[in-house]
């Protein structure tokens, strides 16, 4: 352990001290190298170059580990498993024949209208309520807790929730408790085709519900009093005014929210791991794309295509998302 802590030190200590050292040395050079030069506007060409020195690094690191990474991933899915031999669109044909992707497709569709809609639908529920409660502050602390938890701990929190003992064993999982209790048959939830992918996402929309209700409730805070004022004045009652005047009003927050789990949702990957992996038709593209790359004897080819069509399918919510940012200042 003290290793470890040791390592991570040092190596804390290394970026620190060589982030610094990297500007200091940079900027040395710019001034001696402006300083020689017999330009008269030496001034406006330095501070035509500094801002460089600051994002290059970070330029060049996006480029490396983001976009290289991309047009190889293209590359390696034109070709075979060693990535030896072009097979042209041999793996997308492949890919859109198998059976079992047929099933992650369609899971990863059902986890993509389930989880923002609840969690978009919660957090906007439990925001209104929270402000209007005496408890709100504590309520709201206990339901954005779980963001921060990563997601394999909280899948390890609910495999205890949905766990199985076995028929006429004492059931510790508090799902099957409850099934006991109330004199049902427990149940091996985690492998009921259907059931279990909607288990699994309740886990995502316990974590992404404290993430919604923040922003949310940003949003409701800066529903202009005026407008709410003037419809209790024409008579509106409360269920009138949140979906008439509230709602309208804080919907392009709402949008944002959705769009923005959404994302993530398309690129889940460790609940599904931690809780079923993969197996009982729980299967999401992440998961299959780690399988056919990395498990068995390895087919960088097909896997290189299911991570093309994963990235496809995130890139159209992305880009409509900064398209509304953009019309949004532009509205401004």
């Amino acid at each position: 352990m003290s290793e470890h802590i040791t390592s991570a030190i040092i190596a804390i200590a290394i970026g620190v001290f060589g982030i610094l050292a990297y500007f200091w040395i940079s900027n040395a050079l710019l001034d001696g190298f402006i300083g020689r030069s017999k330009r008269a506007n030496k001034e406006v060409l330095r501070e035509q170059i500094r801002p460089w020195l600051f994002v290059g690094p970070a330029l060049f690191f996006l480029f490396l580990y983001l976009v290289y990474p991309v047009f190889e991933t293209l590359w390696l899915s034109f070709k075979d498993e060693n990535s030896s031999q072009f097979v042209g669109f041999d793996n997308y044909l492949w890919l859109f024949k198998d059976p079992e992707f047929h099933t992650t497709l369609r899971n990863n569709v059902l986890w993509l209208l389930v989880v923002p809609t609840l969690s978009t639908l919660f957090g906007l529920v439990i925001a209104v309520l929270a402000d209007r409660s005496r408890w709100g502050t504590l309520a709201k602390s206990l339901i954005f807790m779980p963001m921060a938890i990563s997601f394999v701990g909280a899948s390890v929190i609910w495999k205890f929730v949905y766990h199985y003992n076995g028929e006429g064993d004492v059931q510790i999982g508090i799902l099957n408790a409850l099934m006991v209790a109330l004199g049902a048959e427990p149940q091996f939830w985690l492998s009921v085709p259907f059931w279990n992918n909607l288990l699994l996402m309740i886990i995502l929309v316990w974590i992404q519900t404290g993430f919604a209700m923040v922003i949310l409730g940003a949003a409701l805070r800066g529903v202009p009093e005026e407008t709410i004022e003037a419809a209790i004045i024409d008579g509106a009652n409360e269920l009138q005014i949140f979906f008439k005047i509230t709602i309208p009003q804080i919907m392009p927050t709402v949008v944002v929210v959705w769009t923005t789990i959404a994302i993530l949702v398309l690129k889940v990957f460790d609940i599904v791991l931690a809780m079923t992996n993969g197996q009982w038709e729980t299967q999401v593209l992440a998961n299959l794309m780690y399988d056919w790359m990395f498990r068995g004897a390895g087919d960088f080819g097909r896997g290189s295509a299911i991570a093309i069509v994963l990235m496809l399918s995130v890139v159209p919510i992305m880009i409509w998302n900064i398209r509304r940012f953009r019309q949004e200042e532009l509205g401004r």
